[in-house]
Parts: C-alpha cells; structure tokens; sequence
C-alpha cells in the first residue's frame, strides 16, 4: 500500500480531532507532511506537541507534489478558493483538496467517536 502524504489546513475543533486521528494512523499508510494553523487553538498547541512544525499555507501548497491530499477544515470560504486558485497557478494537478464533508467520511470509518458539529458551517466546495 502507497503511503499517502496529506496536510491539514486549519486546526479548530474540526482540525484538531482529525489531526488525532491521522496521527493515530501514521506508519499505517498516512503520512502527515505538514499542518497549517494562524490562531492559538488547542490544535495548534497539539501538532506542536507531537513535534509537528507549523507552516504557512503557503509552505504546504509549495510542497507540491509532496502532498497528495490537503484537508481544508477551515470553513472558510475565502481559504478555500485561495487553496484552488494559488493550485491552479501552480499547475499542481496533483494535490486533491479534500473538504470537511470528506474528513467526517474518512471519520465514519476510522473510529466510533463524533466528530465536532459546528452550527451553520458551510463544509462544502
């Protein structure tokens, strides 16, 4: 099995409890490359922990091909559309910007725990 090397951008409640998880899966498959947070968040203060360095959205996205999948658990749409256009600038065809909606998928079928829910979120592309 291919290890697939992903990115977490935004580290809230959302990020942070799908950073749990992918940690709880590395070596197993999944590679965490590399995490971006702006706030102080219990999340950041998690990746810091487990020796994550923190980038800037920019550092992963010029990681290019290093990343195969960039989790965009945000839930802003500003962020979003900056993700696909500065990719498209790029020419990354690569990287696949995976949603929130994607995230809880992937939760569903890791573990038994509820992801967050935040009220009036828009988690979709």
């Amino acid at each position: 099995m291919d290890t697939q090397k992903i990115a977490i951008i935004g580290l809230g409640r959302i990020g942070a409890a799908f950073l749990r998880n992918m940690l709880a899966r590395s070596g197993r498959g999944v590679e965490l490359v590399g995490v971006a947070e702006t706030g102080d968040t219990p999340g950041r203060q998690e990746a810091v922990t487990a020796g994550l360095h923190i980038a800037t959205l920019d550092e992963i996205l010029a990681m290019g091909s290093g990343v195969d999948i960039l989790f965009d658990l945000t839930g802003i749409a500003a962020v979003r559309r900056e993700i696909r256009e500065k990719l498209m600038a790029q020419a990354n065809h690569h990287t696949v910007v995976a949603s929130e909606t994607i995230a809880r998928l992937i939760w569903s079928m890791t573990t038994d725990d509820d992801l967050p829910v935040i009220a009036g979120r828009n988690t979709g592309y």
